[in-house]
C-alpha cells in the first residue's frame, strides 16, 4: 500500500498531459490540483505512520516519472498551442498548470535524484531543473544549503520579520550567486580560470538554448514565450516553498544540525506528493537517506498543511501572528540551546518582536534538549 501512495503524483502528472492532449479548458487540469490537494491536506490528520517500503526500483519509479514528467510536460504543451485554439484564459491555466507541476512533484523528485550516489540519477536530476530555468540548483543546496541550514549564512533560511515577497527575490538571487562562486571556486582549486569552459553554467545555458529550440519547433514563439513564463513563476514558487521549512529557526555556526532546526509538515497529501521533502528533519541528518525511509519527527511542533502556510503567508501579517510567532515562541524556550536563544532575541528585537523569553512566569530552556 505504502508504495501506491506515491503514484498519486504521477497521477496528476498524467492527468496534466490529458489536459494539453484535449486542450480547450482541460488545459487547467494541472492547476486544479492545487486547491484539491490544500482542501485535502488540510483537512486530513497528520500522518506519522513510518513506511513499509524496501524494494528500491519499486519506490524509486515513480521519482524519475515526477523528473521528468514535467519536463515533457513543456513539449506537450509546446503541442497543444500548435494543434488547438486556445484563448488567452486557457493559455494561462495551461502556463499555471506547467509552473506548479515544475513546483510538484518535480522539484521533490528532483531533490530525490541529485541526492543519489549516482552520476545518472545525478544528472537528471539537475537537468530536470530545465524548468525552473536553473541546472545548477544542487551545488547552492547540496553545498551550501545542508551545511549552513539555520545560520546567517544560509540564503534558504528567512529571519525573524521577514516578508514571504522579499526573502523568496532574495532567495533567488543569493542562490545563483551562491552556486556560480562555488563553482567557480572549485575550478581554481583544479588550477583553472574560474570562468573556465568546464564551469557548469556553459552546460546549463546550452541545455536551456536546447531546450528552448525544441519548444520553439513544435510550438512556435508561443511555445517558447509561454514555456518561459511557466518557468520563472515556477522558480520563484520554489523558492518559495523553502520559506516555510526554515523560517526564523537559528543554530549556531558550526554546531551540529539537529531535528528541532526544521519544520516539518506532516499532512498526508504533503509528505505523498512531494515525496517526503516536508517530513524533513532527517534528511538535514542524512543527506543520502533514501526518501521512503526519513523518519517524522513526533517529538517536533506540529505545523500547520504546508498549502496552509504558503497562503497564509501571501498575508504577512497573518503569517506572523497566526502560524510562525506562535511556533517560535515555543522554538525558543522549550527547543533551543541558550546560545540559540540569545541569537533569537537579537532577531526578534531586530524585527520589532516581543521578547517573549522574559515574559513573567514564562519557564525558559525546560526541556531545551527535546529533539536534538
Amino acid at each position: 500500500m505504502d508504495y501506491l501512495k506515491y503514484w498519486i503524483p504521477v497521477l496528476v502528472v498524467a492527468m496534466s498531459f490529458g489536459g494539453f492532449f484535449v486542450g480547450g479548458d482541460w488545459v487547467w487540469l494541472g492547476i486544479a490540483s492545487f486547491p484539491v490537494l490544500a482542501v485535502l491536506d488540510t483537512l486530513t490528520p497528520n500522518d506519522y505512520a513510518t513506511r513499509r517500503m524496501s524494494n528500491a526500483r519499486l519506490a524509486n519509479l515513480p521519482i524519475w516519472l515526477c523528473a521528468v514528467g514535467p519536463v515533457l510536460l513543456y513539449v506537450a504543451f509546446a503541442w497543444c498551442l500548435s494543434h488547438h485554439d486556445l484563448n488567452n484564459w486557457q493559455i494561462f491555466g495551461g502556463v499555471l498548470s506547467l509552473a506548479w507541476m515544475g513546483v510538484i512533484p518535480l522539484i521533490p523528485a528532483a531533490h530525490e535524484l541529485y541526492h543519489m550516489r549516482g552520476i545518472v540519477p545525478r544528472t537528471v536530476g539537475r537537468y530536470s531543473h530545465l524548468c525552473i530555468l536553473d541546472c545548477t540548483r544542487d551545488i547552492a543546496h547540496v553545498v551550501g544549503h545542508h551545511i549552513d541550514v539555520g545560520t546567517a549564512d544560509d540564503g534558504d533560511t528567512a529571519r525573524r520579520g521577514a516578508n514571504l515577497y522579499g526573502f523568496t527575490w532574495n532567495a533567488f538571487l543569493e542562490s545563483t550567486a551562491y552556486a556560480m562562486k562555488m563553482e567557480s571556486g572549485a575550478l581554481r582549486k583544479k588550477g583553472l580560470h574560474p570562468w573556465n569552459i568546464r564551469h557548469r553554467v556553459y552546460r546549463a545555458i546550452l541545455a536551456q538554448l536546447v531546450f528552448q529550440g525544441i519548444l520553439f519547433a513544435i510550438g512556435g514563439w508561443k511555445g517558447t514565450v509561454f514555456g518561459l513564463c511557466a518557468m520563472l513563476i515556477s522558480r520563484f514558487w520554489v523558492e518559495s516553498f523553502n520559506y516555510f521549512q526554515h523560517y526564523g529557526i537559528v543554530r549556531l555556526p558550526g554546531s551540529p544540525i539537529g531535528r528541532r532546526h526544521l519544520w516539518n509538515h506532516l499532512g498526508w497529501f504533503s509528505r505523498t506528493m512531494a515525496f517526503e521533502i516536508t517530513n524533513h528533519a532527517d534528511h538535514h541528518l542524512n543527506s543520502y537517506q533514501v526518501y521512503y525511509k526519513l523518519q517524522p519527527h513526533r517529538e517536533a511542533i506540529v505545523m500547520p498543511s504546508v498549502f496552509v502556510c504558503f497562503l497564509a503567508a501571501l498575508i504577512p501579517p497573518l503569517w506572523h501572528e497566526g502560524i510562525i510567532k506562535p511556533a517560535l515562541k515555543r522554538w525558543d524556550t522549550e527547543f533551543a540551546t541558550a546560545e540559540e536563544r540569545a541569537l533569537a532575541a537579537k532577531q526578534n528585537a531586530e524585527a520589532g518582536w516581543p521578547d517573549w523569553q522574559n515574559e513573567p512566569g514564562l519557564q525558559v530552556g525546560r526541556s531545551a534538549t527535546v529533539g536534538v
